[in-house]
């Protein structure tokens, strides 16, 4: 098994080093455009096997596409990160252009790949991604589900006072401050409605935090985060190659599910060995509908850019 993660920065290298530490692969190519960036991580992650007891072998490489030929999984986190004040939506122009060339090299040597995107605007990259490559919809999966989801199980653990292992929730919708949608109506805490153990007002509140929580971040960090990212993007990789079909939220291509079709966004989906293997219909409510259908209208919107700057047709 090989996987490759494109873009050695921060949220790159941490979730190499999640899947090294895991042993989700054989072989693990780091590739990043700065000389030596990501030969550097590489090797300081090989220093950590013998500490940390890992066989993944690392291997760095500067924008030599090769290395990553016969790649099973390929994880594209390239583009600028995110800076205090700014939004997702800012980052299309210089990122999309990226995406499109980085999908573009690494199927010249690993044509049969299943690719992550984490790249933001994440659903537009992902929309992209899928566009420019022509690959069947189950081989391209936006991540930011998953990390939304995590946040909010990190709010609502937060509010509940509870172990973060007790409680689950799932957010749809565009991986964006103002577009997603956590589901606090499903929400549960050890297999009981979060309802029961929180008010309407303070599960608005974990709802309201988990939608800024990147922006949250950003904001202590002076950059995007990375760790929970990182993590994010390694448990996706995970659901693949150990082909556990699990239900996560991840941004697929939809094509009448949920009311919309020719977008992608975080819907939950089922991931195993062949990628995005079936999408769960929650059965959303009205309000909820609204919100997805709304949330919608904002990814096609930002997707209309791509068009604007001559980057998708």
């Amino acid at each position: 098994m090989k996987v490759t993660v494109v873009g050695a920065g921060n949220v790159g290298a941490t979730c190499a080093d999640n899947i090294a530490r895991k042993e989700l692969c054989d072989e693990l190519v780091l590739l990043d455009i700065k000389e030596g960036f990501a030969e550097g991580k590489a090797m300081d992650m090989m220093q950590t096997a013998n500490l940390l007891g890992f066989d993944t072998r690392v291997v760095g490489s500067t924008s030599d596409y090769s290395k990553t030929a016969g790649s099973d999984v390929v994880v594209v986190t390239s583009g600028i990160p995110r800076k205090p004040g700014m939004t997702r939506e800012d980052l299309i122009g210089i990122n999309a252009g990226i995406v499109r060339d980085v999908t573009e090299n690494i199927l010249k040597y690993s044509p049969n790949a299943i690719i992550i995107v984490i790249s933001n605007p994440m659903d537009t990259m992902t929309y992209l991604a899928l566009k420019a490559s022509g690959l069947p919809k189950n081989r391209i999966i936006g991540m930011g589900g998953i990390l939304d989801s995590s946040r909010f199980k990190y709010y609502l653990s937060q509010a509940l006072k509870s172990s973060p292992n007790d409680v689950h929730g799932v957010v749809i919708g565009g991986h964006g401050d103002t577009t997603m949608i956590p589901l606090t109506r499903l929400a549960t805490y050890n297999g009981t409605p979060a309802s029961n153990y929180l008010n309407e007002e303070e599960l608005e509140k974990v709802a309201a935090d988990t939608m800024v929580g990147g922006a949250t971040l950003t904001k202590l960090l002076g950059t995007s985060a990375w760790l929970a990212p990182g993590a994010s993007g390694a448990a996706l990789v995970e659901a693949i190659v150990r082909d556990e079909k699990r239900l996560m939220p991840c941004s697929v291509y939809l094509d009448g599910e949920y009311g919309q079709s020719d977008i992608c966004m975080g819907v939950p989906v089922v991931i195993g060995r062949n990628g995005v293997e079936k999408i769960v219909d929650f059965k959303l409510n009205e309000k909820e509908q609204a919100a997805f259908d709304k949330s919608a209208a904002a990814v096609r919107n930002m997707n209309g850019v791509l068009a604007e700057m001559s980057i998708l047709a």
